[in-house]
């Protein structure tokens, strides 16, 4: 018998349960013993559900539990799941969590910890929810030098802006829909802003180069200031906008960004659509290889959450090793990034060609009947800081995206 415990009963401490109930048997006999709940902490009561026998309100009644040898910790943020979750390693007791939050924040740290106690820190839902990306970068791709990782990685923004796209939703009533069908928290900004996908690169890019990278320290832009133009504008132009999150390792300097883009409807990441999320990774000898799958929702996190209490089940007393070091990794700024960009201005093109060949040389403009107040055109590739000097220059913009390339 492994007995586990469970920090918090909301929506994917509720779905651990329900799949390690439900799955009891299956897991049995993959790990050739069986899994049992023995706590569940929570500050509420629930009466009447299947928890109520194994709810607890007290962390040392866990802490102090002997027979507790792994604890699941799906609570969110990083107070008080940090001081649990590392009390819990100094106690000898193995932890899987969710929580993107806390593993961008203190994950070398807590691996370091894991590793001395020669038990396992596991957190392969903290990134992809359902998707397999965290063990694939520890294990199948560990010949290869990573080069490069990018993707859609929350699920929210992909579907706000799928529904901008294909319905014709503005963004207020996209995000309305999304709160509505349970896709948004009722305080979306994490999302929409882009912290969400800021902490889950800042998770990949420390796995795929070793050294810590501070989630701080990465360019993050949301979703907020796209439009419904921007989105008509997009599919006159055969691209749809999603936002993406990517690392690079480039001769040696370290890139990573947050930030919508538009991505041509060849590129494998413009079809993938609603609460779906993809990982690219290129590798120096393997190329691209990609991850899709769903990136949130109760029992998909769940599952991948249970996935890692299985692996710790299998490895009782035995680290699985994790290369992430404490130190830090410094990465170079955006500003020397060559792309494109789609400017919006309001206005008329003849009022303002000369002032834009001018800044940039030979744009390409872009007209659509809907835009009555205004136009758009295309930057030729240039330094992301010579955009920013030269479009300084010019009246009235309305709005701009980069180009994925």
């Amino acid at each position: 018998m492994i007995n586990i415990a469970v920090l918090g009963y909301g929506t994917i401490g509720s779905g651990v349960v329900e799949v390690i109930d439900n799955n009891s048997d299956a897991i049995g006999r993959k790990i050739h013993n069986e899994i049992r709940v023995r706590h569940v902490l929570d500050l509420r009561d629930f009466p009447g559900d299947r928890v109520e026998p194994v709810l607890v309100h007290d962390f040392d009644v866990i802490l102090n539990d002997p027979e507790v040898q792994i604890v699941v910790e799906v609570m969110g943020g990083v107070e008080p799941a940090y001081t649990f979750v590392k009390k819990c390693l100094l106690a000898g007791k193995s932890v899987c969590t969710s929580n993107k939050e806390l593993v961008a924040a203190h994950g070398a740290e807590l691996l370091r910890i894991a590793r001395e106690k020669n038990i396992n820190f596991l957190f392969e839902a903290s990134v992809g929810g359902a998707i397999p990306i965290i063990r694939p970068l520890n294990s199948s791709l560990t010949a290869d030098r990573i080069l490069e990782i990018k993707g859609i990685l929350n699920g929210t923004t992909n579907y706000i802006l799928t529904q901008m796209d294909s319905a014709g939703q503005d963004f207020d009533t996209a995000l309305r829909d999304a709160q509505e069908l349970g896709f948004a928290e009722r305080n979306p900004e994490a999302d929409i802003e882009g912290f969400d996908a800021c902490r889950k690169i800042a998770i990949l890019a420390s796995l795929a180069f070793g050294r810590t990278v501070n989630y701080e320290d990465i360019y993050t832009e949301g979703i907020s200031a796209i439009t419904a133009t921007d989105m008509l504008y997009a599919r006159k132009m055969d691209c749809k906008v999603k936002l993406l999150a990517s690392c690079e390792n480039a001769d040696g300097k370290y890139y990573a960004m947050v930030a919508p883009f538009l991505v041509g409807s060849s590129h494998p990441l413009c079809g993938v659509n609603g609460v779906f999320n993809a990982i690219f990774v290129k590798g120096s000898e393997l190329g691209d290889v990609m991850f899709y799958g769903s990136g949130a929702g109760k029992l998909p996190t769940a599952c991948a959450v249970v996935a890692d209490v299985v692996d710790s089940a299998r490895h009782l007393n035995e680290n699985i090793q994790t290369i992430w070091s404490e130190e830090k990794l410094h990465l170079t700024g955006t500003e020397n990034a060559v792309r494109r960009f789609f400017v919006r201005v309001t206005g008329s093109v003849d009022e303002y060609r000369n002032v834009i060949d001018k800044e940039f040389g030979q744009a390409e403009y872009i007209k659509i009947e809907e835009d009555r107040e205004g136009f758009g055109f295309v930057t030729p590739p240039l330094a992301e800081k010579s955009f920013d000097e030269h479009i300084k220059n010019i009246p009235n913009v309305s709005g701009r995206i980069r180009f994925e390339q």
